[in-house]
């Protein structure tokens, strides 16, 4: 039977999506001074005020506060009329050193077997499928295009009257094999000016938002509930506290494929919550990519300061051209999965998070990250 599935995004704007960035740019900032930096960094928005509160360890100097003000301005609240002002908010931080017990894992020099071991236990998943061109599922990709067209609409000057936080939600009908045919339904608030009128903004939003970004799945049938409770004049930290990793589900597939639990956000890349989720995507691109399965979804496990992943699972729904086993088997072989391979792989110590803090971790082949790369499709086939 055919069934219904929804996905959710939000700008650069919504609150915990801005304690994302200000935490994401912090991390590169740290690892543009030194690219051995080890760092947590949680931060929290509210009323007036941002908070920056975690552990670090790096031989260069973090303007923290500077850097918060920052991103608050590039996001678009620089004024206090928008609710939230860059240069009148407070600024609190309160980052320690990090815990010397996490350090003697991590480290090459001090960990027992001599290699960088996991930043901390956990388990992450990886997805693909063959559902849009990058290989995300359409629900999240669609959400995503249009967060990011309600910004794009906003800095650009066209709709004047738009402020900076959002949310899109996007459900699509699948047919009885699990192809996606039709979208169902969109939602879209939008915070505002006060001075705008409700259907000016109804009428704006699906005319230069929705039909541009979803036209080719939207029918007579389709449903639209924009700003469904008729004003969003007060929103980013004022309507709703922010918080650092809040929007997991949002950061990766929409809920279409299982998440680990862990954040993102704020973390170098030896914590394998944030690298490893990386890996496991790069691996099920690579997958899917090399026509082995529709649909890929890959785990890894790891234990504290040991390097080797404790367990890898490969589960492809039935839509495997070989058993799920033998895809298994391929990528152990074909994927190094220790903590250091994937920051050596991936790149992961290059200055590149605040971009991937709104809008996705996942699917952005427009940022050239490389764990969206298929450079591993020919070993793949030859192993298997």
């Amino acid at each position: 039977m055919s069934h219904f599935f929804t996905s959710e995004s939000v700008t650069e704007g919504h609150p915990d999506k801005l304690c994302d960035q200000i935490s994401d740019a912090i991390l590169d900032e740290a690892l543009r001074q030194d690219p051995g930096t080890h760092l947590g960094c949680e931060c929290l928005a509210t009323t007036g005020l941002v908070v920056v509160a975690g552990e670090m360890r790096t031989s260069g100097y973090i303007p923290i506060a500077k850097i918060a003000r920052q991103i608050v301005k590039e996001i678009g609240y620089d004024d206090a009329i928008y609710g939230f002002d860059c240069n009148a908010c407070a600024v609190i931080v309160t980052v320690g050193e990090q815990s010397a017990d996490i350090a003697l894992g991590v480290d090459e020099s001090t960990n027992k077997t001599k290699e960088q071991g996991a930043g901390d236990q956990g388990l992450m998943f990886g997805f693909a499928c063959d559902e849009t061109p990058e290989l995300m599922p359409l629900p999240i990709s669609l959400a995503h295009g249009l967060t990011k067209k309600l910004t794009e609409m906003r800095k650009n000057g066209s709709l004047t009257y738009l402020r900076p936080d959002g949310k899109s939600q996007v459900t699509i009908q699948y047919s009885d094999d699990g192809r996606p045919e039709r979208i169902e339904c969109v939602v879209i608030s939008t915070q505002h000016a006060e001075d705008v009128t409700h259907e000016q903004i109804c009428a704006d939003i699906k005319k230069y938002v929705i039909e541009p970004v979803c036209g080719k799945y939207l029918d007579a049938q389709t449903k639209y509930h924009i700003n469904p409770t008729g004003r969003f004049v007060i929103g980013g930290p004022p309507g709703d506290c922010g918080l650092t990793g809040r929007k997991i589900i949002v950061d990766t597939y929409g809920g279409y494929s299982r998440h680990g639990g862990g954040a993102f956000s704020g973390k170098d890349p030896s914590k394998v919550d944030r690298s490893a989720a990386y890996a496991a995507r790069w691996v099920a691109k690579n997958v899917v990519k090399a026509g082995l399965a529709r649909k890929c979804e890959v785990q890894v496990a790891y234990a504290i300061g040991v390097a080797a992943p404790v367990s890898v699972h490969v589960e492809t729904f039935g839509t495997g051209k070989v058993s799920d086993r033998i895809i298994e088997k391929a990528v152990t072989q074909v994927f190094d999965l220790r903590p250091a391979a994937i920051i050596r792989d991936l790149d992961l110590l290059k200055p590149q998070y605040r971009a991937l803090a709104a809008y996705g971790h996942m699917g952005r082949e427009d940022l050239g990250v490389k764990w969206e790369v298929c450079d591993r499709v020919d070993a793949l086939m030859k192993a298997i």
